[in-house]
């Protein structure tokens, strides 16, 4: 039997009198794509529109944005809600390759919306198979089929709401649904209530009318080249995203926060390994397993495994790939922030420039061949503790260890110019699963780390690694406030010493250097990444750390956890 494994904001600092954000990429195309360019719609391939005041099929033909005029059929209109499409139950009136935008508005989305009108899927006994059918595959990765909200192609300003009602299995629906594109939407309900929450807030499941909620924004299932983009998926009941047997998807500008459970649950029905490149760049992953309440958007009611609940920001099953997250976050979730321990399959885990912060347990986890590289992990795992907005929380579950690695037989993995603090057990942990041969390395270079005293055992520091059956090879360090040091356990480390940052403390943490700080120029070229988390080239002489010194300003500095997206990820 599987066991199951159940809120970065845009850094800023002033430069001079100019405030400046942290460089971001343009969104890409899915593989197969031209770099650079939008999808393109294929040869035979239609635009239908989704407005408020447009029709029903019968009224209009979809494919003009206007609304429906008053009488007749057949108009060149618009439709009025997006079940016309992909009716509930029926067949799709979109086909592959085909894109639908989305009108600026809010459209309910289960039993009572415009469309619901099958009886066979969409009945007050049985609501919750009222939702869209699977959206058509396109004909290849260059020619989607596509949902994209108003204002998709020019800032994605104002995304149209789409929300949950009446106990909706889902909202949107990625069944063997491949080369596809889906942008620019608000996913989540009108209620904050959570699916079978043991402090007061579970959610009505034993008759109609079971309220403005629904426990999935988006489901995925044998999906391949799929690219999602520009997404605020929050506040649903039970998780923000649950998929599996992924194939080659790239995740860019996409929000998944306040969800009841978990926020993007790959742990779906039978086995769920994905597979090829898996790309999230500008993620953020924040309060999941915290309820949101409705309308105004805070967390309430945070909960996790030991009162029933789950509480990871990401979570899989066993699975495989190769993936790539960059320029992200992954704060403030009930229980681990990234969970990637179950990724024992064929692939690797790269993580560059991301930022884990808050989390009950661990902040990050891999297993296999992995690099870490320019990111600030901090362990505060009592965060939840005390907390007004905390039903029951498990204060630094697993230890609560900052960063937890685990290696396959054989295996890799690199932690470099990394900013690591914490009040777990230990900084860092690293094992190997299986049959280890002796082989097996973490490879470190570049780091500072900050022990604390253990939240468990305050009279306790944290200890450095805690390591079984794993070489560890460390240098080039600044190490302070652990309890087994000295001595230093590389030739090159600076221990004992304060790192110089700009804020240690551990809930307002800001890891940029301060001038003198010991760090400076006191790393490796060897292995470095030629940027910093800013975006900031380092020089031959890198810094030790998340950030290098050279381009930074010394006059205000905003810290780091004041900087989640309040409303939309990557605006």
């Amino acid at each position: 039997m599987k066991l199951r494994r159940l809120g970065l904001g845009l850094v800023l600092f002033l430069v001079g009198c100019e405030l400046v954000p942290l460089p971001q990429e343009a969104p890409s195309p899915p593989s197969g794509a031209t770099p650079g360019a939008p999808a393109v719609a294929g040869p035979a391939a239609a635009t239908y529109y989704v407005r408020p005041d447009g029709g029903s099929p019968d009224q209009c033909t979809g494919l003009v944005d206007a609304p429906y005029p008053g009488s007749g059929s057949g108009q060149p209109c618009a439709w009025d809600h997006p079940f016309r499409a992909l009716p509930p139950g029926g067949a799709p009136r979109i086909a592959g390759g085909d894109t639908l935008v989305i009108g600026a508005g809010s459209y309910r989305m289960g039993y009572g919306a415009p469309g619901a009108d099958n009886p066979a899927v969409c009945d007050a006994d049985y609501p919750w198979d009222c939702h869209m059918v699977p959206l058509p595959s396109g004909p290849d990765p260059a020619h989607p089929t596509r949902i994209l909200g108003w204002g998709w192609e020019s800032g994605c300003a104002d995304p149209p709401e789409l929300w949950g009602a009446e106990r909706t299995a889902m909202l949107l629906n990625l069944t063997a649904s491949s080369n596809v594109e889906v942008g620019c939407l608000e996913i989540t309900d009108h209620s904050g209530c959570v699916e079978d929450h043991s402090g007061g807030l579970a959610c009505q499941r034993e008759s109609y009318p079971y309220g403005d909620w629904a426990p999935i924004g988006l489901y995925a299932a044998d999906a391949i080249s799929v690219y999602l983009h520009d997404l605020n998926i929050h506040g649903l009941a039970h998780a923000g995203v649950w998929a599996g047997r992924l194939t080659d998807w790239t995740v860019e500008h996409v929000r998944i926060a306040g969800n009841g459970w978990a926020g993007w649950d790959g742990d779906i029905e039978g086995s769920d390994s994905n597979s090829g490149t898996l790309t999230f760049r500008h993620w953020t992953v924040e309060w999941n397993g915290c309820a949101e309440t409705y309308p105004g958007g805070e967390p309430t009611g945070c909960w996790a495994q030991t009162a029933g609940g789950y509480g990871d920001g990401v979570g899989t099953g066993e699975t495989g790939g190769d993936w790539v997250i960059e320029d992200s976050a992954f704060l403030h979730n009930t229980s681990d922030g990234l969970d990637l321990l179950y990724h024992r399959l064929d692939g690797s885990v790269t993580i560059r420039r991301t930022v884990a912060m808050g989390n009950a347990g661990n902040q990050i986890k891999t297993n296999g061949a992995a690099r870490i590289e320019n990111s600030v992990i901090v362990g505060n795992c009592g965060y939840f503790e005390g907390q007004p907005f905390t039903y029951n929380v498990d204060p630094c579950r697993a230890y609560g260890n900052a960063l937890a690695v685990s290696l396959q037989p054989g295996d890799r993995a690199e932690v470099v110019n990394n900013t690591i603090t914490g009040e777990g057990d230990c900084l860092m942990e690293a094992l190997c699963e299986g049959t280890c041969t002796g082989s097996e390395s973490l490879w470190m270079r570049n780091n500072i780390f900050v022990g604390r005293p253990d939240f468990a055992q305050p009279d306790e520091a944290t200890c450095l690694v805690y390591t079984e059956s794993v070489t560890l090879d460390v240098d080039y360090s600044v190490i302070t406030g652990t309890k087994d040091e000295p001595p230093c356990p590389g030739a090159h480390d600076l221990c004992g010493i304060s790192p110089g940052l700009v804020d240690p403390s551990l809930d307002s943490f800001d890891g940029h250097l301060l001038p003198g700080s010991p760090a400076i120029d006191a790393g490796t070229a060897s292995g470095a990444p030629p940027d910093d988390l800013d975006g900031h080239p380092r020089d031959s002489s890198p810094d030790i750390g998340a950030y290098e010194s050279a381009a930074q300003s010394w006059l205000v500095y905003i810290p780091i956890n004041y900087l989640t997206f309040p409303n939309w990820a990557g605006k």
